[in-house]
């Protein structure tokens, strides 16, 4: 049996990559893939492999699989790569987090958006460059398959940046969404229709029915029957705006204006600041585990099969089975009222033509006015890092809506001047420029 070439950047993210492997081989049709693992640590390609090989046999599948330190070696011939990689790893992670904390900046997560997100982007941006002129040299038609945040700016800096077009950003925000809806209004999820449409970590469901019948009263009564529900930031974004949103609340609450400025807000909404920092700790005890457990040649712990789209998308493409799943693509009109340039998240049908967006139209204008509050820091960092220009850097913080709520210019601006030199040479040396004043666009 043979198959198709997947190739893992970043696969000693092994916990992950061993989920993603559990589903693509778990399909009869890819057990023959060949398997192609690259990471830049040694001794995490070493446990990723292992992982792999204890995961085929399992499952009693026969892929060819291979480890390379090398890159492009991994990627030659390859008809799909899955990016995983993190920039900076944990001593990054932590710098995002401390930095802005000591200016009185509150994150959850800090890695889609916000002075986190945009230093993140900063960090990968040249690496997913890299990927893209490596692609471009060995495997010109593969799909890039990206679970690298954050999502929307690395999609657009990558298709805006280089000549690949095949890439789709991943995210299992909106199908956990949709099951989690349907459990709150008791109707079970494979009896649910939705539709959903906006920019990653902050799309909304805009139709949420059985048989036709609209389920949004549904969901507004059980609101009212349990007070705690309304303690959740993604209900009062709900409540305001009209439309559930797509994204846990620790994202949702660092991409406005409205909640970690103030310590009563939260305390009120429940939100665990610097809760990504605390998480990257918990996945190096993971990794710790899983390397001890291959080296003393005991069981690896088996996910459940996850609902990951990676997986789902590959089988359709090589079957030609359709799926609807969703995807972050090129905007290019799919939805009108937000910029042409900006990634969106919408619905996308894979079947053996390949991923296919579906057009969406017009948001309501609320939805799209609040993506774009997105989108604007969304694409200042994108050109920051296209254009070389330090000034976006701090343009693009500016206007995010968490810092500018919490923060003066003048702190914004010191700021970012310290993330920049606590990264070092993981920001571009043109990026590492001093910046007093912006310069005027001429």
């Amino acid at each position: 049996m043979s198959g198709p070439k997947i190739t893992f950047i970043g696969a000693g993210s092994v916990e992950f990559t061993g989920m993603l492997l559990g589903d693509i081989l778990a399909y009869p049709e890819l057990q023959g893939a060949t398997i192609s693992l690259h990471d830049i640590d040694p001794e995490r390609l070493e446990v990723a492999t292992g992982v792999a090989r204890a995961i085929a046999a399992d499952l009693g599948a026969a892929p060819e699989i291979e480890g390379h330190a090398d890159r492009r070696a991994a990627l030659e011939d390859a008809d799909y790569a899955i990016n995983m990689i993190q920039v900076g790893g944990h001593a990054a992670t932590v710098a995002d987090h401390e930095i802005p904390a000591k200016y009185g900046l509150r994150q959850t997560i800090g890695d889609t958006l916000g002075v986190g997100g945009v230093f993140r982007a900063l960090r990968t941006i040249p690496v997913m460059e890299g990927i893209a002129a490596d692609m471009a040299a060995v495997c010109p038609d593969a799909w890039l398959l990206n679970y690298t945040n954050p999502m929307a700016i690395l999609c657009q800096a990558t298709y805006m940046g280089t000549p690949l077009k095949k890439i789709v950003g991943l995210c299992h925000s909106v199908h956990n969404t949709g099951e989690e809806l349907a459990e709150l209004v008791g109707v079970p999820f494979e009896e649910v229709t939705f539709n959903a449409a906006g920019v990653n970590h902050q799309a909304f469901v805009l139709r949420f029915e059985r048989d036709g019948e609209d389920l949004y009263p549904r969901l507004d009564a059980a609101i009212e029957r349990d007070p705690e529900l309304r303690r959740r930031v993604r209900v009062e974004i709900y409540r305001r705006m009209g439309y559930f949103p797509t994204e846990s609340s620790e994202h949702g609450s660092e991409y406005l204006s409205w909640f970690l400025r103030d310590e009563a807000q939260v305390e009120r909404f429940r939100l665990w600041v610097s809760e990504y920092a605390s998480r990257s700790e918990e996945n190096l005890d993971e990794y710790e585990k899983t390397k001890a457990a291959l080296a003393g040649g005991g069981p690896l712990e088996h996910e459940e099969p996850s609902n990951e789209y990676a997986p789902q998308i590959i089988h359709s493409i090589e079957t030609g089975t359709p799926r609807v799943v969703y995807g972050n693509v090129h905007n290019a009109g799919l939805i009108d009222n937000l910029p042409a340039d900006a990634c969106v998240e919408v619905p996308c049908l894979v079947d053996g033509t390949g991923v296919n967006p579906v057009r969406i139209g017009s948001l309501p204008p609320q939805l799209a006015a609040l993506n774009r509050t997105f989108l604007n820091v969304a694409d200042l960092t994108v050109r920051a890092a296209l254009e070389g220009r330090p000034d976006r850097v701090r343009q693009a913080v500016l206007l995010d809506p968490n810092a500018s709520s919490t923060l003066t210019p003048d702190a914004i601006w010191e700021m970012c001047d310290e993330l920049t030199a606590a990264h070092g040479d993981l920001i571009p040396a043109a990026l590492r420029e001093p910046v007093t004043d912006a310069r005027r666009d001429r």
